[in-house]
């Protein structure tokens, strides 16, 4: 049975022989192939009749799609916003391509630690709990709240409210400071209903 078609190498050969003869510069041409990405579409150089200094640059895409559709790499809109002189070569877009490739595979690798860290966070929080529960039961809390409720801690907490000016029950009053301010009987008064004077010029 005989293939019907020429095999991949033959065509391959074919289609960079097309793109080398396109690519030349020959003064009778209107457009020149500058080179092509890894989807198979084709970017060009045609004059400009408006300004003969600048050349214009195009994409003409490989099977005709809406311009949303088409993704074309950073490195080609460089090349077509003038941003970049040279066209980016093959080598150059498929090190690009790796190199997004292992930038997904590292992003995957740190959200998979910082997962496992908040597992492991969230572990040891629950394993404090546990541990701090008894201690707290017994009392043992380092001294923290020594000598509150007892007949001792009230003594002390009436000198030092004598000593201040104010007696206290044993309570600091969180508001104390924000009733001190200077606007706070304030109360705006009321509309009163009067249309404004009219200025005479």
């Amino acid at each position: 049975m005989a293939a019907s078609g020429a095999s991949p190498s033959s065509s391959s050969a074919l289609r960079s022989a097309w793109m080398r003869w396109k690519a030349l510069r020959l003064p009778w041409r209107k457009r020149f192939l500058v080179g092509q990405d890894l989807h198979g579409n084709t970017f060009w150089e045609f004059r400009d009749a408006l300004s003969a200094s600048r050349m214009r640059r195009i994409v003409k895409y490989r099977a005709p799609a809406h311009h949303s559709d088409v993704k074309v790499s950073p490195q080609w809109h460089q090349w077509l916003r003038h941003t970049r002189s040279d066209p980016p070569s093959l080598e150059e877009q498929v090190r690009d391509v790796l190199r997004l490739r292992q930038l997904k595979v590292l992003a995957r690798q740190a959200d998979e630690r910082w997962e496992n860290k908040r597992r492991v966070g969230d572990a040891m929080d629950q394993g404090e709990r546990r541990v701090l529960e008894p201690a707290m039961e017994v009392g043992g809390g380092g001294g923290l709240g020594k000598g509150r409720g007892t007949e001792e801690g009230r003594e002390r907490e009436r000198e030092v409210g004598e000593l201040g000016g104010e007696k206290t029950d044993g309570r600091e009053d969180p508001w104390k400071q924000a009733r001190r301010n200077p606007g706070e009987e304030f109360q705006p008064e009321s509309w009163g209903g009067r249309p404004a004077e009219k200025k005479r010029s």
